[in-house]
């Protein structure tokens, strides 16, 4: 509430994704990439393989050019777009892990430097202080990633911080020590793909020698990535594994594509590398690196959702709204506590769009991705308004809505206005249809796993009866908003939805 809004057109976080996910795919890959450089050049050392030496070389080049450029510019582009998108989460990770930022800035400037000197100085430095320069260049990616680790777990499992506010409460958290493993089993992993993707410019049988070596880098860090990520999202909190009950059909679409990604990165590693390494060709490789980014967005989507509806668990709401504000704001309003609105606007739906960027825009835009104008056809100001006193109850990842009753009717005016519509049929149980995904759909199927409801055969006037009185039912129901006309063709249509 301390900051303006960024009024993107579409949710904030799918920025924050496209930028965070190529980042993080790149920084992966710089950790693990590092210890691939320097345990292949004292192989070449120890083998008197000169051939392999040159491949080394031309590796660390390619290394170097696409970790410090495009994975420094990717880093800052994070910070740009979390701080514009979510600066209420960011000031708070800034102030209370502010001495782990900065060791963590002093890790990255040791390994630029060190990545640099490494790549651009074989033919000036002795074999050991050159193996000395990448080993000093792995510690400092590794130990980047040691601090990194810590700040992104806290945000999902923050854990006695909550009580203490002690930074090492917060740094090691509940999530620590399996997170870091499997990124760093991902790093692993992500250094024998780009270690084939070099490896396709060489001839044979340094190229059949290169490509096995790789594959095991890849097998060995996928294969020992599925056990640690078990243990990881078994640590995660009890409403976040609730989520993969199967409620959430994009959840289960993210873990069923990385797995799947998993397996065929680990399957084509097996066959294509170990096995029959002179089969190897880009095509194949092409497909790993597709492989390897999907398991790493899948995983990264998997800790962003499970997070909701909190960008710090229960310290900070995903719309940026801090937990101890909410009794504040609820008393005096939002324009009460926020001078980045206006409850004075002429046209009576601005108030009511600003809110909506506020509270709501950080995962919904008015069309496209999450798009409000197409969930809310057909709602009317009471049925929106009333339904926003419900929002953790509709999506237990969505924050409750915070504000006073002015901005509540301002907020449920505004989202009646998106997509104004009357519900009509060629017959009863048709318009009782529409009435349903109007009214009903928002928390409930009719056949489906949804908070399912099964009223077949049930009498029409005693469900006419019911959704007269929903709210008595059910603090968490809104009331019914429509017409007896409507109510009376929803119950036709409940009690015989098939036919």
């Amino acid at each position: 509430m301390n900051y303006p809004v960024w009024q993107l057109g579409f949710p904030g976080g799918l920025l924050i994704a496209a930028v965070a996910v190529l980042h993080v795919f790149i920084s992966h890959f710089a950790v693990g990439g590092g210890a691939y450089l320097v345990l292949t050049e004292r192989r070449a050392y120890a083998h008197n393989d000169l051939e392999l030496l040159g491949y080394v070389k031309l590796h660390s080049k390619f290394f170097a050019l696409l970790t410090v450029v495009l994975g420094a510019v990717t880093g800052v582009g994070i910070w740009f777009t979390i701080g514009l998108v979510s600066p209420e989460a960011t000031s708070s990770l800034i102030h209370t892990f502010v001495w782990g930022w900065a060791i963590e800035w002093v890790f990255f400037f040791v390994e630029i430097a060190a990545a640099l000197i490494y790549a651009y100085h074989w033919d000036t430095l002795d074999r050991k202080t050159h193996l000395i320069i990448g080993w000093i260049y792995f510690v400092a990616a590794w130990l980047s990633l040691v601090v990194i680790n810590g700040i992104i777990t806290y945000m999902l499992t923050p854990g006695r911080w909550l009580e203490t506010r002690s930074f090492w409460d917060g740094f090691f958290n509940p999530t620590y020590w399996p997170s870091l493993w499997a990124r760093t089993a991902m790093a692993a992993a992500l250094a024998g793909m780009f270690g084939l993707v070099t490896a396709m410019r060489e001839r044979s049988p340094l190229r059949e020698r290169v490509v096995r070596w790789a594959g095991w880098w890849l097998v060995l860090g996928i294969a020992a990535l599925l056990p640690l990520s078990r243990w990881y999202f078994h640590d995660f909190p009890a409403y976040s594994r609730a989520y993969f009950s199967g409620t959430y059909t994009a959840l289960q679409h993210a873990l069923r594509g990385g797995l799947a990604c998993a397996a065929a990165a680990l399957l084509l590693a097996v066959v294509f590398a170990l096995l029959r390494p002179k089969m190897m060709n880009p095509v194949v490789v092409a497909v790993l690196l597709v492989a390897g980014f999907g398991v790493m967005g899948s995983g990264e989507y998997l800790r962003e959702f499970s997070r909701y509806p909190y960008v710090i668990n229960s310290y900070i709401y995903a719309n940026d709204i801090r937990m101890a504000q909410v009794q504040s704001i609820t008393a005096s309003g939002v324009a009460g506590t926020s001078s980045w609105v206006d409850a004075n606007a002429a046209d009576p739906n601005a108030y009511g769009g600003q809110l909506f960027a506020m509270q709501c825009g950080s995962c919904h835009a008015v069309d496209g991705y999450r798009g409000m104008r197409r969930i809310s056809r057909g709602w009317d100001a009471k049925f929106a308004s009333e339904l926003l006193l419900h929002m953790p109850v509709v999506r237990a990842t969505m924050p409750p809505f915070v504000g006073d009753e002015h901005d509540r009717a301002a907020l449920g005016s505004y989202l009646a206005s998106l997509a104004p519509a009357t519900p009509s049929g060629a017959n009863e149980k048709e318009l009782g249809q529409q009435v349903f995904a109007m009214h009903c759909a928002m928390c409930h199927s009719v056949g489906g796993r949804r908070r399912p409801l099964d009223f077949k055969g049930t009498d029409p006037d005693a469900i006419v009866s019911m959704v007269g009185s929903l709210h008595d039912m059910s603090p968490d129901m809104p009331s019914f908003s429509g017409t007896d006309a409507q109510r009376h063709a929803l119950a036709v249509y409940l009690s015989n939805p098939s036919q």
